[in-house]
């Protein structure tokens, strides 16, 4: 069963800033994350409560799971030297 995708206003904009070719793998790697809030190579962050990260290449995307109402929050898609201020 698909988990529901949502996207804070503000991890479009961030993501709008990414240079194209980048910018469509990571649309697909979020989009796989709908079949698979968990995939191989997340991490939970520590200090953060429910706040998870996959890497893609330079780029990391935060965001939470909520398994209950099957929803995945993208909190936001940043360069690996600001995902983590």
């Amino acid at each position: 069963m698909k988990y529901a995708l949502f996207i804070k206003p503000s991890a479009g904009k961030e993501a709008g800033k990414i240079p194209k070719r980048q910018r469509a793998r990571i649309r697909e790697e979020i989009l796989k994350l709908s079949e698979n809030p968990r995939p191989r190579g997340v991490r939970k962050l520590k200090g953060r409560e429910d706040i998870y990260r996959i890497r893609i290449s330079d780029y990391r995307i935060l965001y939470t799971i909520n398994d209950q109402e099957r929803k995945i929050s993208i909190l936001s898609v940043l360069a690996r030297k600001e995902a983590y201020r």
